[in-house]
């Protein structure tokens, strides 16, 4: 560097100018390569569509049976990799074909998304399920990995379990929007990347500890706008010195996000604790443009008629959440999910 300033100060050139030059240049290839990159995908994206087109066309002038099907996607599969070697694969053709029913219209294919995110989001069993993922994927921004956790965390079931019907089709069609605080919360929260085994006799604050070591993927379970500020948050009040387990700011709710890991089932006395956390935070640390803080006690498990006591005249943001450290079952959830959408039917023919 010290070469270059001396050869840039012999030539009269400026060093802050020829700096700038640089940051010019650099910033101009950068920008190329970059939309290199997405011009390339969308061009991989719309001949993958064509592809699931040229197939599903064919079969249908052809009238091509289920069984022969197969038969097609194998022998095109050995043609095309001759041809042009990897990538047609049997199961990518089959995938080809899924993208081109799932949207039969390219415009409707967001082109922000690579083909190994439409990969996974076609494996999705339903549009709603499909439909959910690639507008949480858009907007969150979600790599490969993180599509592929929240698909197998079934993260679509267990929002749409606490909305009604209404509120499930605007879930699918736009994604999950965080209005309120309500929307913040899943139940249960599923933390199975802790490593923590379901049996193990754990204390909370090993929970705590395997939260934050794993803070990106906890942040990613929390969802959208959550911001880490610190763990055993202190608190002086009435000269005892108390600490509330985790601390979060919300940039898009624009306020504190508290939350108290308990290892076996809510007791109405972390309620009561919780509520005196929020006082505190709402009266020495919000600032005056922020919001009511919210709070989070989060546990094993919790009785809903106790719960309902507890909270019961509680003004605050304050709510009660179950965790589990295993993934749940798609299936149960879905049946969940199900009955309560033909239950609303139901209901509307009455």
């Amino acid at each position: 560097m010290a070469n270059i300033v001396n050869k840039n100060s012999q030539l009269g050139i400026p060093q802050q100018e020829y700096d700038t030059l640089v940051e010019r240049i650099d910033n101009l290839w950068s920008a190329a390569r970059n939309r290199a990159a997405v011009a390339v995908n969308t061009e991989l994206l719309d001949a993958n569509w064509e592809t699931g087109q040229y197939i599903v066309e064919f079969e249908q002038k052809g009238k091509i049976r289920a069984e022969y099907g197969k038969q097609l996607l194998i022998r095109l599969a050995r043609d095309l990799t001759a041809r042009r070697g990897k990538g047609f694969s049997r199961s990518n053709l089959t995938y080809m074909r899924k993208l081109y029913l799932a949207f039969p219209k390219c415009e409707t294919m967001s082109h922000e998304l690579t083909w190994s995110h439409y990969f996974e989001l076609l494996k999705c069993e339903n549009e709603m399920e499909l439909q959910f993922y690639m507008h949480e994927a858009i907007n969150q921004k979600w790599k490969i990995r993180e599509l592929k956790r929240q698909i197998k965390s079934s993260l679509f079931q267990r929002i749409a379990l606490s909305k009604d019907k209404k509120s499930v089709l605007v879930l699918a069609q736009q994604g999950h929007s965080i209005m309120t605080a309500d929307d913040i919360i899943h139940d249960p929260f599923v933390l199975e990347f802790t490593g923590i085994p379901t049996k193990k006799r754990y204390k909370e604050g090993e929970l705590e500890k395997a939260l934050k070591d794993n803070m990106e993927k906890f942040l990613l379970e929390l969802g959208r706008g959550f911001a880490f500020v610190g763990r055993q948050y202190s608190m002086p009040i009435g000269g005892r010195n108390m600490r509330v387990d985790l601390v979060f700011y919300h940039t898009i709710l624009k306020c504190y996000v508290l939350i108290d890991l308990k290892r076996d089932e809510i007791q109405h006395g972390d309620i009561g604790q919780m509520n005196l956390y929020l006082n505190y935070f709402k009266a020495e640390v919000c600032m005056p443009d922020d919001n009511p803080p919210i709070g989070i006690v989060l546990g094993a498990r919790r009785d809903e008629v106790l719960m309902d006591y507890a909270l019961g005249g509680i003004t605050n943001h304050l709510f009660v959440a179950r965790y589990q450290l295993y993934l749940p079952k798609k299936e149960e959830l879905q049946a969940q999910l199900d009955k309560i959408l033909n239950e609303t039917e139901e209901d509307s023919l009455c």
